[in-house]
């Protein structure tokens, strides 16, 4: 059972590329961070008598666990969407706490084009989204303007189908980066996708998730 601040540490460690880091005057407070980014997915501390572990979450995923476990709460000190706390008071099955910090290494070590492009993938057949709703389901809603940046660089564009994302008003590209002009609304027609004077009706053709 995962209950020391060494054994955290030590589990933190297994993930491939990762380095601990102790960045405050305070030492009370150990990070583990990704080496590719150098962005910390385990932060680990003790507060109440408890070593505490602060993992990454999807937002979707974040009250699940809490909702589970009265020892994983908001995250302390972090974004409450994207962090949780796990209390390491003996309560929490390890395997559950490894599947937690395991979810928090590959949300911050996965490169946000990569999540980008599986967002994409999700889109049901006969439907768009919007770069906000893409941007929502890789994990972070503000990184829109990063969805356009992804799908112009899509690498596999039979595969990842960025020609079913359209911005806020359902309006479609006015270049469209695979085909050129007119493409992406014959791409959207094939699929059933009404398209009006360059528009897709939202209210009809929108995907349901992240709305």
């Amino acid at each position: 059972m995962i209950k020391s601040r060494e054994e955290a540490a030590e589990y933190g460690l297994t993930f491939p590329d990762t380095y601990q880091d102790m960045p405050f005057h305070d030492t009370n407070w150990l990070l583990i961070r990704y080496k590719g980014n150098k962005k910390a997915f385990l932060w680990i501390y003790e507060r109440d008598g408890f070593i505490n572990m602060n993992v990454k979450v999807d937002p979707d995923k974040a009250c699940f666990w809490r909702d589970i476990y009265k020892s994983v709460i908001p995250g302390y000190h972090q974004n409450k969407d994207h962090w949780n706390t796990i209390i390491l008071d003996g309560s929490i099955p390890e395997n559950d706490i490894k599947q937690m910090v395991s979810d928090s290494y590959e949300l911050i070590a996965i490169s946000p084009s990569k999540r980008i492009y599986e967002a994409v993938k999700q889109i049901p057949y006969g439907f768009v989204a919007t770069y906000a709703q893409v941007a929502q389901a890789a994990g972070d809603r503000k990184m829109a303007r990063a969805v356009g940046n992804a799908l112009h660089k899509n690498p596999d564009p039979e595969n990842i189908p960025c020609f079913k994302v359209v911005n806020s008003k359902g309006e479609l590209a006015g270049e469209f980066a695979f085909g050129g002009a007119g493409e992406q609304a014959k791409l959207l027609e094939k699929e059933g996708i009404e398209v009006t004077e360059g528009k897709v009706d939202l209210k009809k053709y929108q995907w349901e998730k992240y709305k």
